[in-house]
């Protein structure tokens, strides 16, 4: 046998076919991770501004024309207000202007993000420059000390994810990536329930007490934990019980590649580009982290629509899986009609596998 046919028996179009598939994800990975983080640049950033009556409408609008528009200033009515509103996240900082002297503050919450903290500190005293007024910074939720640049949260919240579908590949690999029936569909989705619990907990202890880089309740980022491995396994489960072995890939493609650099982990999402700063919200990385901030450092206050978001990927992966294998099973039941003399049929579809 020659060599160019032992390579045609070696290569099957199947390996090929995920060979090419693998170096798209590795592209895409470099895409999506240098695109969204190559160049974080504050854009439309909600900003409050506390100033007398006068000038406050002049201010507003001052600051909105800031060049590259990094700012989405709005009159509030007083600091209190201001400080409301940050601890709530609808906004991310806010001028308070001093009607006597000629020191304003700027208000920042650097738990949401210790960059972009920074970033707005820096343009409000750029922009107060020229009218020859000095700017005093205050944090009014401040990153914990050993929350470096506040990416505690999100590694926490990326080691949950890999945790998910590592567990789903697991459960794949060693039993088959589409459950053999509906029984065993269910028991996959028990296993995964336990494993997220069992992580959920695992990570809230070694992030808070352990290590003590987040602050906020064990408990409720244990019940995060638990919701974002969740999600993130049974999305994994659901893909794989659609297309096989590349359902792993497309985890990898939702969960890491678009997931991940759009989670506004390392940047906060007002400093990434457009597409990003979209997708993120609506992914479990995304979702998670937001939640897992608020949880920390704003008294878990706006976790309402990211807790929907992980709750409904969690939802879709655990009705698809189970919808999928009992597809899979009348399928099966078809085939074992066909057999003449109404034998069983040996294909693995036949509840064969473990899980």
């Amino acid at each position: 046998m020659t060599f160019a046919d032992e390579v045609k028996n070696a290569v099957t179009t199947r390996a090929a076919l995920l060979v090419v598939g693998v170096l798209a994800l590795q592209l895409l990975f470099i895409a999506s991770y240098v695109g969204a983080l190559h160049r974080p640049d504050p854009t439309d950033v909600p900003f409050g501004v506390v100033a007398p009556q006068q000038v406050s409408g002049q201010l507003v609008t001052q600051l909105d024309d800031l060049p590259g528009g990094p700012l989405d200033p709005r009159a509030v009515s007083d600091e209190a207000e201001a400080r409301r509103q940050i601890q709530n996240r609808d906004i991310d900082g806010a001028l308070v202007v001093s009607p006597r002297g000629s020191t304003d503050t700027v208000l920042v919450a650097s738990g949401g993000g210790t960059v972009l903290a920074t970033s707005l500190a820096k343009i409000v005293k750029e922009a107060e420059g020229p009218q020859q007024r000095t700017v005093r910074t205050v944090d009014v939720a401040p990153a914990s000390p050993d929350d470096f640049d506040g990416l505690s949260s999100f590694y926490l919240v990326v080691g949950w994810c890999v945790g998910g579908y590592l567990c789903a590949s697991i459960l794949a690999i060693s039993a088959g990536t589409k459950p053999a029936n509906r029984q065993r569909a269910v028991i996959r989705t028990g296993v995964m329930a336990l494993y997220s619990i069992a992580g959920g907990i695992g990570g809230a202890v070694i992030i808070g007490p352990v290590l003590g880089a987040l602050p906020g309740s064990v408990w409720a980022l244990a019940g995060l934990g638990a919701l974002v491995v969740f999600a993130v396994g049974m999305t994994t489960l659901a893909l794989e019980a659609l297309t096989g072995i590349v359902g792993i890939g497309l985890a990898v493609l939702i969960i890491v590649i678009a997931g991940n650099p759009s989670a506004g982990g390392a940047f906060p999402l007002p400093m990434l580009p457009d597409f990003w700063r979209a997708i993120g919200p609506a992914l479990p990385p995304g979702a998670g982290t937001w939640v897992a901030r608020s949880i920390a450092y704003f008294e878990g206050n706006a976790v309402t629509g990211p807790l929907l978001v992980l709750s409904a990927w969690a939802v879709a992966g655990t009705v698809l899986t189970l919808l999928l294998s009992m597809r899979r099973r009348e399928a099966d039941g078809a085939g074992q009609a066909a057999v003449p003399g109404g034998g069983a049929s040996t294909s693995p579809g036949n509840g064969s596998s473990l899980a």
